[in-house]
């Protein structure tokens, strides 16, 4: 019961920011809907693509992708690039404002009253971050199935969960590493410098690596070449997103390791 409680105060302390998360990326998606019809019939917009230096196409997913066509353009301009980024931003906030936030502020001693084990307590938390990220994904599909229609982006609502279920995978992983930042080590920093230094430097080998030859090797610990660039034109492989699934669990399962093994600063 104490567990139940528990995650029930975590879903309503994010309540309100999540409804603005949702309520921004319903309305940033609907503005890039709405441009495309204007460009839809512009294939000049292909070749002016085509002309841009290779090292720019692969690190922004250009590549191969249609920009004239409802998928190649809103991979172009939401999947390779924003979404991701939201999602990391949103993930990573609250990743590390669950623990390290909560500890820093000396506030942890609330949390801490429910009758609940440390490393059940941050299972608890990882799953509140778990709820705020799959509801602004939910919010992406929605939004974005329900444009599809409105304005001619031809949508496969297959496609589109794919590439969803990616992005929620990617800022899945990106929160749970910054909660088990926070299992570890006291201090908010830490745990937003880790995980988003981790997903820079992961973007740059995911969009890269394919022309830097030295970078190759290190394409397996790039949680962005795992899900993939511009899902909505060239799909998602199951097998790399469950690898970034099963990453997103270490992470967590780390945090619930870390957090037994440390004092807590609780006034």
């Amino acid at each position: 019961m104490g567990a139940v409680a528990f995650l029930s105060r975590e879903l309503r302390e994010r309540r309100r920011a999540l409804v603005f998360w949702c309520i921004g990326v319903a309305a940033y998606c609907a503005m890039i809907a709405s441009i495309f019809p204007s460009i839809e019939d512009s294939p000049q917009l292909d070749q002016l693509v085509q002309d841009y230096p290779e090292a720019l196409k692969s690190l922004f997913g250009l590549g191969g992708v249609n920009l004239s066509s409802g998928t190649g353009y809103l991979d172009t301009e939401l999947f390779n690039i924003i979404l991701p980024l939201l999602v990391i931003v949103l993930a990573v906030g609250s990743g590390s404002r669950t623990l390290a936030g909560e500890e820093e502020a000396g506030r942890l001693e609330l949390p801490l009253a429910y009758p609940v084990r440390r490393r059940d307590g941050v299972v608890t938390k990882g799953l509140g971050v778990a709820g705020e990220i799959g509801i602004f994904a939910a919010t992406t599909f929605v939004v974005l199935a329900l444009l599809s229609p409105v304005f001619g982006l031809d949508l496969s609502y297959g496609g589109l969960a794919g590439g969803v279920l990616g992005l929620g995978l990617l800022g899945l992983f990106h929160g749970w590493l910054a909660l088990a930042v926070g299992a570890a080590r006291p201090g908010r920093a830490l745990a937003i410098a880790l995980p988003a230094g981790a997903a820079a430097l992961g973007y740059l080998i995911g969009g890269l690596h394919s022309l830097a030859s030295w970078l190759d090797p290190f394409r397996f610990v790039s949680s962005f070449w795992w899900i993939g660039q511009s899902p909505l034109s060239n799909g998602v492989e199951i097998g790399h997103l469950l690898v970034v699934a099963a990453a997103s669990l270490v992470a967590l399962g780390a945090a619930a390791f870390l957090i037994e093994r440390r004092d807590l600063q609780v006034p």
